[in-house]
């Protein structure tokens, strides 16, 4: 088996990683990385139904797809991500305890009384300190999950609220777990850097295997790829399955109550309604909006080529536009 510290903190290219190295590398691999600020979403979920907007734009938060199924979760320098790639395998299947127990074995032997939990969680005294994904592709596995070491809790929490009445789908929800961290349950004080390097080398001391580097061209062929996908928004929200947005909204000229169908990120339907006001029909206003990606980019623009105000008495297409969100 392979073993490799990746050192970046950039989410698309660490998410590039993996599936470079699922799709590239020829023998079992393990990989420890961090990701700073970062909301990652479930291969089928709908990401603007998991994340809170107002959190994501206030921190700066990048929001990113994984290739694995399963819930969002929240990543900041205080949490230690893992992967194991298991190549060649005769009768891929999802088999979470298969590539968690190594990591349970490292965490126990820390002193930490670490619990397989259910599917595909570890828990600390019945709170959740890991959880766990996977994909497979052919016959490769590929295995990741997160390790709660010195994250912020509030933020975490905070990041992942949202009104669940806002958005209907049928994506995967994420399940909300009571959590904490691993860094106050050690019997001695230990650096984030300081745990890498514990994990690191008691995996190496379970399997036999060697230390592995990513190359210049590695790294190039990576950064392509996280530029092509992963920092893109066709893989980030607009391969969310097909949703409804139902928000109602006080504006200065009335209540407006929006609902959206979206799919592909793609408004196809727009109906307003409300106690408003306004000059022009607002079937105009309404068709005017189908065809756009449910982006607030997008949005802005086609808004500025339309006389919000003839629709909406006394509403401007910045109002609007925070109504569609």
């Amino acid at each position: 088996m392979l073993f490799m510290v990746n050192e970046a903190t950039d989410p698309a290219f660490n998410l590039a990683a993996e599936e470079y190295l699922l799709r590239h590398c020829g023998e079992d691999c393990c990989m420890l990385w961090q990701n700073h600020n970062a909301i990652i979403v479930g291969r089928n979920q709908n990401t603007r139904a998991q994340i809170n907007p107002d959190f994501v734009a206030r921190h700066g938060t990048t929001v990113i797809r994984r290739l694995s199924g399963g819930g969002a979760v929240y990543h900041d320098l205080g949490n230690v991500n893992f992967t194991f790639i298991k190549v060649r395998v005769a009768r891929p299947a999802i088999d979470f305890q298969r590539f968690a127990q190594p990591i349970l074995e490292q965490l126990q032997a820390l002193g930490l009384a670490v619990e397989l939990d259910g599917r595909n969680d570890l828990v600390l005294n019945g709170r959740k300190v890991s959880g766990n994904a996977q994909h497979i592709e052919g016959h490769k596995v590929l295995h990741h999950g997160t390790l709660l070491f010195d994250v912020d809790l509030n933020k975490l929490g905070e990041s992942l609220r949202v009104d669940a009445a806002k958005y209907r789908d049928k994506a995967v929800a994420s399940i909300r777990s009571r959590v904490t961290n691993l860094r106050p349950h050690l019997n001695e004080p230990r650096t984030v850097t300081d745990f890498m390097t514990d994990l690191l080398t008691g995996l190496r001391r379970r399997f036999s295997g060697r230390e592995a580097v990513l190359t210049a061209t590695d790294r190039g062929a990576i950064q392509a790829l996280a530029e092509e996908k992963y920092a893109g928004w066709d893989w980030n929200f607009g391969h969310s399955p097909p949703y409804t947005l139902r928000k109602s909204t006080r504006l200065s000229g009335g209540t407006v109550e929006v609902l959206l169908e979206v799919d592909r990120g793609i408004i196809r339907q727009a109906r307003l309604f409300g106690d408003f006001f306004g000059v022009l029909e607002i079937a105009g206003l309404e068709q005017a909006l189908i065809g756009c990606e449910h982006r607030a980019d997008a949005l802005t623009r086609r808004l500025a080529k339309i006389p919000v105000d003839d629709y909406l008495n006394g509403c401007n297409g910045k109002d609007l536009l925070d109504a569609l969100f």
